[in-house]
Parts: structure tokens; C-alpha cells; sequence
């Protein structure tokens, strides 16, 4: 989940003098150095955020980056992170530092402290850090002149020296979150330096950038303290990790908390277990989901409708196993790239003569972490012609990642998934009007959900991490793009952020209280042809090297589940809901009349049951509103006399005296229609 693409301003970009500071340069441009448009950093033209301090050896092109922007945002929350691990080794002397990134919406660090962090620690911590922001104190950037230097400067701080030594190594990724103090090509650290008297009063380890100053810092909170693990490595020493949020005004961070309130009460792992749907047995494993009687129905029309909007594509269903040779994930890359997201290799096969000693040596076999290997093995099991492309392959296939279990997250981030996985495979002129007609598909399928605010991602190349000639990334990046545009949705640049095999688009489609979330992604493949020799026949009798494309609408169908969930509050359309009638009798003499009405329905295919329980009938009312059910259907004396139903809505209003015919045909019109709002009054039947 991410937020909504901001509408701050774009500053357009100035020149930076060389030996001129970036601040400097920019003051003649008066922009504001206050309040929610100030610049807190510029980007120089390799995509790089620096600080205002920033000094360029040559003439430089730099752009402005206000506070309200997300990179703003980003470096306000860094600096934030700062401020909290001085105060948390002002108020607990002896602690020592982890790491402290920015994260989405927020930041965390993480400390080694002898007993655990107490809500009453938070609010001394938010109190000293109020003092240390109001004293303004300047972040000012030094550069160690080596290893040694800096060895000797974090020799009272055991983690900060292991990235330092990882660091001389080359044993740091930039997609490690310990980049961000060991990232970049020099060993740095950051000062807080008091204003008055120019003394350094706390340093630490980072890379950078930071806000000029605390002032900078226009609203913060500490939200939680939980336990983590040093490197996320449950092998390594035990940490308090403190999260906290901040913003570039107060008027942000109260809209953003009020969201985390809204957000709470949507939770999908508490309406799951309120409204039976799923559950996490400690007997099967963290992050394994098991679906309940109403969850299973709500994924299985989840997954039937699905299944015949992409039978209507021209989507050809496959299937495949759960586990395979590790051979083949040698083949594809997997094991060289994605071991560490792998569960470890099951030993089969081995033979033991009577001795137990070993006659044929057992192969490792995985489960799959992915589809796309097997679907190619289908693919290469005979010849292909290019009259059979595009060819597009669909499965739910289930796949199994072994995520650390401090990001595993109910059904959004799990261990054990399905996804509802297309790969297609087309020439190179018929690239665009497949990539076309994809993204067209995928908007109006994830649109039949109740998802239409969209936004798309495209995520280009990293010049350092690609496969593939230059030409065929710059022909496809184009039509990734020109396919974007032509979408008429908002498309927001991800330099750099391609995987190693292609560029992508991502489809971010925003819920009911704003929260954004990244579901469907399109994403070209240069790699995967070439290691399993896919090749289809021209028109000239020669052999070519399709096009493959990797599609995944939902991401996977729990995590898709979850976010319908949330972004309905657990009140799924009629044709969702896992009960779409109730029957709920005024007096138990009225419980045939409603049984005859509910027997009609079901011989519809409709989901509806009659409540014949002991409770009295508000009881009934009010368990299954809590139930989220859209259509309660109520009868007394006068309803059965006249053939007749009442309805009960969820929003509390209600329609009396319907026919009971007409009553199964509007139900079933509903229904059927695949409507996502709820019925009320104002909308059933059209009645007066």
C-alpha cells in the first residue's frame, strides 16, 4: 500500500554553479523555505537526492524538491529518524544504533537497549525530540576518509561497524535497507550540529540526504515500538525497532492519522475473523491462510468470474504442479536471483542399498515460487508456428515465498498464495497491440471489482542490472510508454526501477479512503526466452525468439481478497457476499412463508437462508448487519396474508410489502447485474 500520488508543486529545474552550494544558487528563485512547499533537497540530473549543502564540481542542472512531494516527504522522515535515535541515546545512555530508513509513510529505528520500549518510553522519547527540533540544529554531511576513520569513529557502536566492513567488502545492495547508511560510492556521516555554539551535538553513519535543518521537520509521531531482528535475520541479535510518521505540516499528518483510524477499523485481518471468512493456524504456519466456509465462497466467485472474463480474451487455461526439480529453477534463474525467497530444497529420489548406503544420489526439489517456468516448458513441448501467437497461458497457480516473518501481513503478504497468473507470448509486431490490449483488460476486469481509480507506474531501465540489447529496451520501453499514455490514466516515472529482464507497468489503484495500493502489473521479459531457447517458426520458414509477457491482474487472489475487504469494509457486493439473503421472521409462524421464499431463490442460484434461531428478531437485525448481509428479508402476520416480504438494508432503511415474486426477480436482477454498491431505499426496485 502506498499513498496517492501528491499535488505539490514541481519546481522546474535551476543552474548550480560549480563550487556554489545548491542552497545558495536557489535563493534568487525565492522559493519558500517554509510551511508545506518548501524545498527540502534538490535531485541532481542522475536522479540522485541531495542535500541543499550540495557543492558541484561543474556547472549543474538540479531540480527543486518541496517537503509536500513523496522524495520530500522521504527525506524529512530520514532526518525525523535521526532526531529519534539522539533522543533515544540521550534518554537511554548505552544504546546502541542500528539502522533507521525511511519507509512508506514513515521511518523506523532500530536500537539494542536492555529491556523493551513502553508506550510511557514514546511519549518521553516525542517530548525530547520536540526540544531537539525547536533548537534547529543543522545536519551537516562529512565524508570518512577511510574505512579505518570511520572504524575508529563508530568503534562504540558493534552494528554500525559491521557496515562499515561490509561496506569495503562490496557486500551492501542498494535495495538493502541498510543502504541507506553505507549506500553510494563514499563512507559518510551526518552531524546534528547545534546552532548557537557549533558544536556536534550526536552523528551518526548515513548516506544522506537531509533536511537543512530540524526546523524542517514540521510534524512527527511516534506510533509503535515492536521487536526485530538486527539485518531482519532471525539468526541475529534482538532489537526494538520504534516506527513513527512524519510530515510536512501538521493539517498532513492529522488527515494521515485519521486515515490509520479508518484504516484499523477496516483491517482484513480483523474482519476476517469477525465475519469467519479466513484464519492463520499456528498448526500449519505463519503466513499459510486457510479460507473458512464464507471465505471460500467469495474467492470462488472471485475466481469464476475471473476464469470467464479471460476465457473471453482468448486465454488458454493451464495447470501445473506445486513442486519441481530444482534443476529447472537453475534454468531459469531463480536459484541464482530468488534463492533467498525460496524455501529450502526437499531431498527426493535417493536410493539406499540394505547397508543405508547411498546407490542414487536424492535431487533437490522446491516448491515453486513462481509459474513462469513451467508455463515455458508447456510453451517448448512442441513446435510453434507464428499463426499461434500471441499465445496466452492463465492459471491460478499457487506459489510459495519464504518471506521473513516480520513482513508477513495477513492475507496481503504471505508465505503461501495463488496467483492469477498470464504469461503471453507474441511477436515483435504484435507487441504493442498485445500490451494494448492487456492493460485494457486488466483495468475493466479490476473495474468489475469495484476498483476504478487507477494511476500506472512505469518502472524503466537500470543500466547497471539489465539483459538485452539497448535496442530492444528502447523499442519496448517506447511502447510501454505509448500504451500507457494512450490508457488516458496519470502515468508516474520509475527510473531505474525495471527488474534485470524488462521494463514494466504497474496499475495503482486507489480503495474507498484514498489508500493506494500496486495490484496488476504487466511486465516484459527478455531473459526467460533466451535461457529456455523459446523460438516459434516466422512466415520465412526461419527461427525467432518470441516476446514474453508476464501478467498478474490481482498480484494473487489473497492478497486481491484483502483488499476488497478493506475497500468495502467487509460489506461485499450482493454478488460477493458470501450470504446475500437472511431471512429473519417477525414470529415463528412466519418461518414457513420465508423458508417457501428462500427455497425459490436458491432453485436462482441466489445464497439465501432463513435465521430460525431462539434470538428475538432485532437480535437477528443486528447480527447479521454485523454480518455485513445486503438483502435481510423480513415477514410478519400481514407480509405472509398478502404474499408478501419486507426488506431491511444495511444503511438501515427500509422497504415493506414487496410480492414475493417480484421480490426473487429484483434480488436476482441485483445479482446478476454484478452491482458493487449496496441496495438501499433509495436504489432497490425503483419502488416510491
Amino acid at each position: 500500500m502506498v499513498n496517492a500520488i501528491e499535488t505539490s508543486p514541481a519546481y522546474e529545474p535551476f543552474l548550480v554553479p560549480a563550487g556554489t552550494a545548491a542552497g545558495a544558487a536557489m535563493k534568487e528563485l525565492n522559493l519558500p523555505n517554509k510551511g508545506p512547499d518548501a524545498v527540502v533537497c534538490v535531485r541532481d540530473p542522475e536522479g540522485t537526492l541531495r542535500d541543499l549543502a550540495f557543492v558541484p564540481e561543474t556547472d549543474t542542472e538540479c531540480t527543486p524538491i518541496a517537503a509536500s512531494t513523496e522524495e520530500g516527504r522521504s527525506v524529512i522522515r530520514h532526518s525525523c529518524a535521526h532526531v529519534l535515535a539522539q533522543a533515544v541515546q540521550a534518554e537511554f545512555p548505552g544504546t546502541k544504533l542500528g539502522i533507521g530508513p525511511a519507509i512508506e509513510n514513515g521511518f523506523y529505528y532500530d536500537f539494542d537497549v536492555e529491556e523493551p520500549f513502553t508506550p510511557e518510553d514514546l511519549k518521553r522519547l516525542e517530548k525530547r525530540m520536540k526540544k531537539i527540533i525547536k533548537s534547529g540544529q543543522r545536519f551537516e554531511k562529512f565524508v570518512f576518509a577511510s574505512p579505518e576513520e570511520a572504524s575508529e569513529a563508530l568503534r562504540d557502536e558493534p552494528y554500525k561497524l559491521e557496515l562499515v566492513v561490509d561496506k569495503s567488502k562490496g557486500d551492501v545492495s542498494e535495495d538493502d535497507d541498510e543502504s541507506v547508511d553505507v549506500g553510494g560510492t563514499q563512507l559518510t556521516g551526518y552531524r546534528n550540529v547545534n546552532p548557537r555554539t557549533g558544536e556536534t551535538e550526536w552523528f551518526d553513519l548515513c548516506r544522506g540526504p537531509h533536511v537543512p535543518t530540524t526546523r524542517y521537520i514540521a510534524a512527527f509521531t511516534l506510533t509503535r515500538s515492536s521487536a526485530a531482528y538486527w539485518r531482519g535475520d532471525q539468526k541475529n541479535a534482538g532489537l526494538q525497532r520504534i516506527y513513527g510518521t512524519a510530515w510536512e505540516s501538521k493539517e498532513a499528518q492529522d488527515e494521515y492519522l485519521d486515515m490509520l483510524v479508518e484504516a484499523e477499523k477496516r483491517d482484513h485481518r480483523r474482519l476476517g475473523t469477525e465475519l469467519d471468512l479466513f484464519s492463520f493456524p499456528d498448526a500449519i504456519g505463519s503466513g499459510l491462510p486457510v479460507f473458512h466456509v464464507k471465505g471460500g465462497i467469495v474467492r470462488n466467485e472471485m475466481e469464476q468470474h475471473s476464469r470467464r472474463r479471460h476465457e473471453e480474451a482468448g486465454y488458454n487455461f493451464v495447470y501445473t504442479p506445486h513442486i519441481t526439480k530444482g534443476d529447472l529453477f537453475k534454468q531459469s534463474g531463480h536459484l541464482d536471483f530468488y534463492a533467498d525467497g525460496m524455501f529450502p530444497p526437499m531431498q527426493l529420489d535417493g536410493e539406499y542399498d540394505e547397508e543405508g548406503h547411498c546407490t542414487k544420489q536424492p535431487q533437490d526439489y522446491y516448491v515453486k515460487p513462481m509459474n513462469c517456468p513451467m508455463h515455458n516448458l508447456i510453451y517448448s513441448s512442441r513446435g510453434r508456428s507464428y499463426r499461434e501467437l500471441p499465445l496466452r497461458f492463465f492459471e491460478f497457480g499457487t506459489v510459495y515465498r519464504y518471506e521473513k516473518s516480520g513482513v508477513v501481513h495477513g492475507l496481503t503478504r504471505a508465505r503461501g498464495f495463488t496467483q492469477d497468473d498470464a504469461h503471453i507470448y507474441c511477436t515483435e509486431e504484435q507487441l504493442e497491440e498485445e500490451l494494448t490490449n492487456v492493460l485494457q483488460f486488466v483495468l475493466s476486469l479490476l473495474s468489475d471489482y469495484g476498483l476504478d481509480d487507477f494511476y500506472l507506474e512505469l518502472s524503466t531501465r537500470d543500466d547497471g542490472k539489465s539483459v538485452g540489447t539497448d535496442e530492444i529496451w528502447e523499442m519496448s520501453t517506447r511502447i510501454l510508454e505509448r500504451v500507457a499514455v494512450n490508457s488516458g490514466l496519470e502515468l508516474v516515472p520509475d527510473p531505474g526501477g525495471a527488474a534485470f529482464y524488462g521494463p514494466k507497468i504497474s496499475v495503482q489503484a486507489r480503495d474507498a479512503i484514498g489508500r493506494t495500493w500496486q495490484m496488476s502489473t504487466v511486465q516484459l521479459d527478455f531473459n526467460l526466452p533466451e535461457r529456455f531457447n523459446l523460438e516459434y517458426t516466422a512466415p520465412d520458414g526461419s527461427k525467432k525468439r518470441p516476446i514474453m509477457i508476464h501478467r498478474a491482474l490481482f498480484g494473487s487472489i489473497e492478497r486481491f481478497f484483502g483488499v476488497l475487504l478493506e475497500h468495502y469494509a467487509g460489506a461485499f457486493p450482493a454478488w460477493l457476499a458470501p450470504e446475500q439473503v437472511m431471512g429473519i421472521p417477525v414470529a415463528d409462524d412466519c418461518i414457513p412463508h420465508l423458508q417457501e421464499f428462500s427455497d425459490t431463490l436458491r432453485a436462482r442460484g441466489i445464497r439465501a437462508h432463513v435465521d430460525c434461531s431462539d434470538d428475538r428478531m432485532q437480535k437477528k437485525i443486528r447480527t447479521h448487519t454485523q454480518n455485513k448481509v445486503p438483502f435481510m428479508v423480513l415477514a410478519g402476520a400481514r407480509d405472509v396474508a398478502a404474499q408478501a416480504v419486507s426488506f431491511r438494508f444495511l444503511d438501515g432503511t427500509q422497504v415493506n410489502g414487496v410480492p414475493v415474486a417480484e421480490a426473487a426477480d429484483l434480488i436476482e436482477e441485483w445479482v446478476r447485474s454484478q452491482r458493487n454498491d449496496q441496495p438501499t431505499k433509495e436504489n432497490f426496485g425503483n419502488r416510491d
